[in-house]
Order: C-alpha cells, then structure tokens, then sequence
C-alpha cells in the first residue's frame, strides 16, 4: 500500500551568509519510498531535511512534493509528520494529549479525535499508556509516542531526524524494525536523516551520502556497500581495506602490499586510484588462480560474538582487516602469526582517489 507522495528536490542550493551548505541538490523520491540522508556532521544532511520541512528554505532550486511547488511554502502548510531525536512531547500533556495536538490543529472533530488517537497508540503498541505523562515514560516509549503524533493525521511524507540517536542500541535496534513495519503498514513516504551508516543499511529502500554539501552516492543499501563509487563512500559505508593503485594497460600493480594483478576487468583508469576490499571478502583459504593473494602477520583479534575481527600487518607496513564467522575456523588466529589472505578479483571494486 502506497499512501505517500513523490518528492523532487531540483537544484537546491541553501547558503548562510557567506557559507554554502547545499550545493545543487537534486533527487526524487518515489511514493512509498524510505530514503535516507547519510553524512557525517557539517555534511548538510540536516539542511536537505529543514529545506524540505520549510524550516531553512532554498535560496535557489525548487522543492517539489507529489507534484507540487513548496519551495517557499510555510512549514504548517507542507502537512509533513516529524520526528526528532529529542522528542518534544509536551510534559503538560499525557500521551494521548500528545498525539491528538495535530488533529487539534488541524480542526479536526472531537469526535473523530479519539479514534484516531486509539489508532495511533494501537500501532506502535501503547494503548495502556494514553493516560500516562512523558515523565513517567522510558526513552522508547517516549519516541514511540513522538512517532504516534507525527502519523497520527496521516501525513503523506514522514520527516526523521536522527530518531534514535538518543536511544541506547538494543533498543535502536528493536525500533528500526518498528518503524520499518510501521512505514509499510502506512506506506508513507520517509525521508529519514542520520550519521549511523548501520542504521542507514538496515532501514532504507535508498540512502543518499552527502559530502561538504554535494552528493556523493545515491543508491540501494547492497549498492553503496558492494560498489561504493568513490573513495569517501567505501570508508564510510562499513569498514573497507583501500590499496593503493597504479595501473598500465594490463596490469594493477598494489604497492602497499607489494602484489600485482590482471585488471581484465578494471574501471575507467584515468580515475580508478585505489582497490576497495570488504574486510569480510580477505580469507584463509587455497587461493584460485585467478585471486590475490597478501601475506600478513595477526596484530589483534577481536571476539565479537558471531564474528572474530582481525587486524594484521604487510612487510610494508601497511594496515589490512579482516573478517571471520567465528564458525569457519576451529583456530583463532594469534598475534604474531604469519597468514595468507585471499580475495576474488570480483570481490574487489576500484574507485577515484578524490
């Protein structure tokens, strides 16, 4: 079900005084769709999401939503649900005093108002505490309540920003599913904002990664991380290993691992600057003709759980990671062992050095 509204940002561009945070930013977003604005702080994630909600407008572009112009539209007539990291429940108010100030607002009847607020708490699961105040609330219970007040007039488009920052991480966690099956359920359109590239991966349809104000990528969760396009997206969407490239006509040669290898199937040389290699894709194992093979002594291994995390060192001295299902090997590598890791050349993607 598809109850949400396209959104087209075209040539946005926001500017404080003499600072630009926005720089030409375009993207359309489908109905239905959960996209998330991923960058680190200063990146203008926040700006795209104040831009959309009519809190900062454009200084120049246009933003569109389901077909029309609201570039310069007042936030309280753009008709967007928001949640923010704080909360900002009213602490006067009980809980479905909280949930039922929008459809106050909006003049709506008293007597819908009570339905809808019952809906509201049926769906994320708080019907026993509509008469309870936030104080009396824990942290979850009170982002659930935010997140009911913002769906409680069925907006067309949800607004997010860093929702769960303030949350601690089992329960990010148990939320992201909530939301995710929430959002389905409305088929709202959402525009979420966050710094936690996890939680960007788990959660989105798309994930748009700004940089200094620019698009860096757009594309799907398995996109960003499988074939990050430059050299900020591969270490900033999980943990990679990034090898120095120089290449000729028919060969990659690795200087920080001393290796060469046949780039038969190597991007646009002119760019390709570096090899980016998940840290799960290096493996203890009989090598293939046609994979690369690095010979490492173990620094330190992590015990995570599932996994055993690795860091080991080259005869260069340069840096490699390495990933292990706790299940693949009865023996923990140890500090000061000398190993062999190899990686498929189609595990590998070059990207630009800028």
């Amino acid at each position: 079900m598809k109850n949400g509204a396209r959104i087209d940002f075209r040539n946005v561009r926001k500017a404080y005084a003499d600072t630009t945070a926005l720089h030409d930013f375009s993207l359309s977003i489908s109905e239905g769709e959960f996209v998330t604005i991923l960058g680190s702080s200063g990146s203008g994630k926040s700006t795209v999401l104040n831009a959309l909600a009519g809190f900062a407008p454009a200084t120049s572009g246009e933003i569109t939503i389901g077909g029309e112009s609201v570039t310069y539209t007042p936030p309280e007539r753009r008709n967007l649900g928001m949640v923010f990291q704080n909360y900002s429940l009213f602490p006067h108010m009980s809980v479905a005093q909280n949930i039922a100030f929008p459809l106050r607002m909006r003049g709506v009847k008293r007597s819908e108002i009570a339905a809808k607020v019952d809906r509201a708490l049926h769906t994320v699961r708080l019907e026993k505490y509509a008469a309870r105040m936030p104080k009396e609330l824990s942290g979850g219970q009170q982002q659930r309540v935010a997140f009911a007040r913002a769906i409680v007039f069925a907006p067309p488009v949800l607004l997010m920003d860093e929702p769960l920052g303030a949350l601690d991480l089992k329960l990010r966690e148990a939320l992201q599913f909530e939301i995710k099956e929430i959002q389905h359920l409305l088929g709202c359109t959402v525009v979420y904002v966050t710094h936690d590239q996890r939680e960007a991966l788990a959660m989105s349809d798309r994930i748009v990664v700004l940089k200094d104000g620019r698009i860096e990528q757009v594309g799907t969760p398995t996109e960003m991380y499988d074939r990050p396009q430059t050299r900020f997206v591969a270490q900033f969407i999980g943990q990679t290993n990034l090898l120095k490239l120089e290449l000729n006509e028919q060969t990659a040669y690795l200087p920080d691992v001393g290796a060469q290898w046949r780039a038969d199937n190597k991007a646009d040389p002119a760019s390709a600057r570096f090899l980016s290699i998940r840290p799960e894709k290096l493996e203890r194992r009989q090598p293939s003709e046609q994979d690369l093979v690095i010979e490492v002594t173990v620094s330190e291994a992590v015990f995570l759980g599932d996994v055993i995390e690795y860091s080991a060192q080259h005869a260069s001295g340069f840096s490699v990671n390495f990933r292990e299902p706790r299940a693949s090997h009865a023996n923990v590598a140890s500090r000061g062992e000398k190993i062999r890791l190899a990686f498929s050349p189609q595990d590998a993607v070059m990207v630009p050095g800028h």
